[in-house]
């Protein structure tokens, strides 16, 4: 039985529009040099720019994989938990969420989930790499699913650009998290994660 193994990474680092920099240019690269010794079959990414930007730049290193969009991994909040369940800090930021938008934001964790987050089939022998390049959130979110945490633990869950998770799916087992936020192909000045500056061992 085959393993299906996802490597999940946040795309590089991106201005206020949403353009790569040229930190996150070269933080996509030396992804995709890390990744260039994984027989790679296909690179997924989000619709949006500096998700799809990164993912072809990871793929200059990968000549064997298809590169292709993948809308389940949109940047989204995929679970706005309820007040018992959100941590006193994060209360306000769900400020604003109605709730047709987090049951739209669900939906499309539900088939995040559905789509990537399942094992290949029984039958196939041979093992599969995928390499999906998104955003924090869904990242976050496929752990919390690996770990069968409850729904709001994706909160917290921070991902540095360009770190990498391995999730590695076998059938009839529980998914195993193989590693997760590695920053070991970035030097020090490139291992950024947009979130308050501090030091990183």
């Amino acid at each position: 039985m085959g393993i299906r193994h996802l490597y999940l990474a946040r795309h590089g680092a991106a201005d206020a529009f949403g353009e790569p920099t040229d930190t996150g240019r070269r933080q996509a690269n030396l992804l995709g040099k890390r990744l260039a010794t994984v027989p790679v079959e296909a690179v997924w990414h989000s619709p949006l720019h500096r998700a799809t930007a990164s993912a072809h730049e990871v793929a200059r290193h990968l000549p064997d994989a298809t590169v292709a969009e993948a809308a389940e991994l949109i940047d989204h909040v995929p679970y706005v938990p309820s007040a018992a369940e959100t941590p006193p800090s994060w209360i306000g930021f769900f400020d604003g969420y109605d709730e047709a938008e987090a049951a739209a934001g669900h939906r499309i964790a539900q088939s995040l989930s559905a789509r990537f987050a399942t094992p290949s089939d029984p039958s196939q022998s041979e093992d599969t790499h995928e390499v999906l390049i998104t955003h924090d959130y869904p990242i976050a979110w496929l752990v919390r699913h690996a770990l069968d945490a409850p729904p709001a633990r994706w909160l917290g869950l921070n991902s540095s650009n360009t770190a990498l998770t391995v999730i590695a799916y076998r059938p009839n087992l529980p998914p195993t998290m193989v590693m997760f936020n590695d920053m070991t192909h970035l030097p020090a000045d490139l291992r950024w994660t947009g979130f308050p500056n501090t030091p990183v061992p």
